[in-house]
């Protein structure tokens, strides 16, 4: 952990690079600090991955938005990072803000031209159960 999902609206991955979008929220994630000064996520329990829906219903099907000028087609982003206990709310605050500044600029100029919803939500997990394989960490772990 900490793991950030993307899922969004297929036709998104014609307007926007959403691999970019991942790298850049990745790397927003490993500046985050706690109040001590801390790195907040480890940099090899780090991961953005995106999924595309092919299939999908946004709101009145774009009857507002072809209204309003617009082409009709809706699209739509949907951001969750899952987190283990432990952090502060104030902790989580500045990690949201962190990562909504990212969300904020890398959709901007599609923003100005297509109607889209995204939402960011910080979800703290209550494990039942939790185990990890890696040979990720130790790449970050050493002395």
């Amino acid at each position: 952990m900490p793991h950030l999902v993307i899922l969004y609206t297929g036709q998104l991955d014609q307007a926007v690079n959403m691999t970019s979008l991942c790298r850049q929220l990745a790397d927003a994630m490993l500046t985050v600090k706690d109040e001590s000064g801390k790195q907040v996520f480890p940099t090899g329990g780090t991961r953005v991955l995106a999924y595309p829906a092919p299939h999908y219903a946004i709101a009145d099907g774009g009857a507002a938005g072809m209204a309003a000028g617009g082409d009709g087609d809706y699209a739509f982003a949907y951001l969750n990072l899952r987190t283990g206990r432990g952090r502060s709310e104030a902790t989580h605050k500045h990690a949201g803000e962190t990562l909504l500044a990212v969300v904020h600029s890398f959709f901007a100029p599609l923003m100005a031209t297509k109607h889209i919803g995204v939402t960011l939500q910080i979800d703290v997990g209550q494990e039942v159960f939790d185990a990890k394989h890696s040979s990720l960490h130790p790449l970050f772990n050493k002395a």
